[in-house]
């Protein structure tokens, strides 16, 4: 086994609380319990997390909990993912998560910032549209973010193909939205902007989305290994960065498909590894 090399920008925790009584929070939310109702939906603890990382050569992991609609189990959830990164500071990378509709959200941004979040995501609105409510309601954690510098990633979707848990989206215009009104916000779009990116080739959302990167999540559940080389032709393969959304999937294959489909290994390293320390660099978040 090599020494861990990979950075993995998209991964979940959940603290024990949580595991050993699913049912219970299955009962308290109702994306959860359509996303994590299935007793197969795996889920993992930080010290679980690690000694994956070890397995599959994975040496930083950006992690986050997951966006509940009560803002009180978003708190305790946040506090667990920072808790766990000041055990493994040089392995783990904490994002805060929580509701952003939810009363208190650019008060928990602060929060989790000052206990040393270094952004926030995945951030996902799962049964809403992201309209003009949502925008303002958005906009004083948006500015929290450009203050310090810090990233903003969220779940997005394509709008065709198969229905399955946690698939919400019904029209990539959310996504430019969202950038049209963050323009200088750094934003990674998890699971390749539900496809937006192919967009890019239009002029105006080429430049409109200077600031904005896509994780590979999910990817070999949703599109052919051509996607990496494509993706990169069109918006420049130094903005792919590597999300596995471990642990529904494990952050080697996602390695196997970018080595066997774009075979240029500085291009490999810099999807799996360089791109996003260059972007974390940048910003100042390690």
């Amino acid at each position: 086994m090599s020494a861990p090399w990979m950075v993995d920008v998209h991964t979940h925790l959940f603290p024990d609380w949580v595991q050993q009584n699913r049912g219970k929070y299955i009962k308290r939310d109702d994306v959860f319990r359509d996303i994590y109702g299935n007793e197969k939906a795996r889920m993992v603890t930080g010290d679980e997390m690690i000694t994956s990382m070890d397995e599959q050569e994975v040496a930083l992991s950006v992690v986050f909990g997951f966006p509940w609609t009560d803002q009180g189990i978003n708190r305790d959830h946040n506090d667990y993912i920072l808790n766990v990164a000041t055990r493994f500071p040089d392995r783990l990378i904490p994002f805060a998560c929580f509701n952003p509709l939810a009363p208190g959200a650019a008060e928990e941004t602060e929060r989790c910032i000052k206990k040393g979040a270094k952004g926030v995501g995945e951030i996902a609105f799962y049964d809403r549209i992201i309209d003009a409510e949502i925008i303002s309601r958005l906009r004083p954690v948006m500015e929290i973010l450009k203050e310090a510098n810090l990233p903003f990633l969220i779940h997005t979707n394509e709008p065709v193909g198969h229905a399955y848990p946690g698939k919400s989206m019904k029209n990539i215009r959310e996504i430019e939205l969202l950038v049209q009104n963050f323009p200088d916000n750094t934003i990674i779009l998890a699971h390749w902007g539900g496809g937006i990116l192919f967009y890019e080739l239009m002029k105006e959302l080429k430049a409109l989305f200077c600031h904005v990167y896509y994780d590979t999540a999910a990817s070999p559940y949703l599109y052919q290994p051509e996607i990496f080389n494509i993706a990169g032709q069109v918006i420049g393969y130094e903005r792919i960065l590597m999300g596995s959304d471990f642990p529904l999937i494990q952050p080697q294959r996602y390695y196997q498909q970018v080595r066997e489909t774009v075979k240029d290994e500085k291009i490999v390293r810099g999807i799996c590894r360089e791109n996003a320390l260059h972007l974390f660099k940048t910003l100042e978040v390690i």
